[in-house]
């Protein structure tokens, strides 16, 4: 009997007496247990799951999102999209996703155009944007956004796409135009406004710059990079009250890693003012925080040379070389390094590594033409 069932020392443990509450007990044990997962997605029938859309499409952006089962979510797209008659832009546009995380870049391609066939929407251009961009195809990526544009003038997410195509390319002038653009659409959009800044800053404007920057503070924004830029453009505006106030609260909010980065600022405010004994030890903090700061060993390079210490400058330019290949500053600083010992073979090498990375170089195009005379007169 019922009575009989829960009597006993610890009636609140009692099993379930029926079937059916064995099934609801067993159905929520994984609910019940810490860290048991939510969903058994290896057991889900996605045919029959297909017939039921709005479960399916909840299930498929928590395939996606939450348990990253591309292939799952891939098997349950198929299925959908097989339910909907091929005519639904939503599925295929879970389709370009799965095929997009899982490199098959083609087959994305392929259906977020047939999803855009179907209906345009803002979402569909910037998943096709990121395929064309990860397949190396800037040009289409730009195509396909300004189609966009057209069918949504207004919309800030496709402005701030094209700029950052753009930014990648290397024109920060067509770039700010667009973030401006953004920023007229909606002028709290906090990426329009630091690349705006960062703009104006690099392009000997910080006293702009610092205006950006202090937008984004009166915002809310409280980052140790944000911070640190505010402390460049108060040093670089003259306004030097301010630097090492803004210095030290980016440094009491970054953490380990953010905070090389903060003290190779710090060393490079230090050496505009040409106290290099303060410089030499923040590039050392820096170095210590962070082994793999390439900037701030090539820095502690060029103070060594300069003290005459030569050897530790060659190995301090070797270690920043291998740290970041794609600097060519260790290179050419090496290169110098190379041709005052009168070793003009090394030099050439390293000064045509540094021609590669930044062909328009000045300073290393003379110092080729320098050694391929000195070669000439042997």
């Amino acid at each position: 009997s019922v009575d009989a069932a829960f009597r006993g020392d610890r009636a609140g443990t009692a099993r379930p007496v029926t079937s059916l509450g064995r099934e609801v007990r067993l159905g929520t044990a994984s609910l019940q247990s810490a860290g048991g997962a939510f969903i058994d997605v290896d057991r889900i029938d996605v045919q029959k799951f297909a017939q039921r859309q709005a479960l399916a499409r909840a299930l498929v952006d928590y395939l996606l999102l939450h348990e990253h089962n591309t292939r799952r979510a891939l098997e349950l797209c198929a299925a959908g999209t097989q339910a909907a008659d091929l005519k639904d832009w939503w599925w295929k546009l879970r389709l370009g996703r799965c095929y997009y995380k899982l490199g098959l870049y083609r087959e994305a391609e392929r259906q977020l155009k047939s999803s855009l066939k179907d209906q345009e929407m803002v979402v569909t251009y910037l998943e096709l944007n990121k395929v064309y961009i990860k397949i190396d195809q800037p040009n289409s990526a730009l195509e396909w956004l300004a189609k966009g544009l057209e069918t949504f003038p207004g919309e800030k997410k496709l402005l701030l796409a094209i700029a950052w195509v753009h930014d990648s390319l290397f024109d920060p002038d067509t770039a700010v135009v667009y973030y401006k653009r953004a920023l007229e659409l909606d002028p709290s959009n906090i990426e329009a406004i630091a690349c705006v800044a960062a703009h104006y800053f690099y392009g000997d404007q910080p006293e702009v710059a610092l205006r950006f920057y202090r937008r984004l503070l009166q915002m809310g924004l409280n980052t140790p990079e944000l911070w640190c830029n505010l402390g460049l453009c108060c040093f670089y505006a003259s306004q030097y009250d301010m630097t090492i106030g803004a210095f030290n609260r980016a440094l009491h909010l970054a953490n380990d890693e953010e905070m090389g980065d903060i003290w190779y600022n710090v060393g490079q405010v230090a050496l505009s003012i040409g106290d290099t004994g303060s410089a030499v030890q923040a590039f050392k903090v820096a170095t210590a925080l962070d082994n793999k700061h390439a900037e701030s060993f090539c820095n502690l390079g060029v103070l060594e040379q300069r003290k005459g210490n030569t050897q530790a400058a060659r190995t301090l330019y070797a270690t920043a070389r291998e740290l970041a290949p794609y600097l060519w500053e260790p290179f050419y600083n090496g290169a110098l390094l190379a041709k005052k010992a009168g070793n003009y073979q090394e030099a050439y090498k390293l000064v045509k590594q540094s021609l590669d990375i930044y062909p328009e170089h000045t300073d290393s195009q003379e110092l080729m033409d320098s050694l391929t005379d000195q070669f000439k007169a042997l």
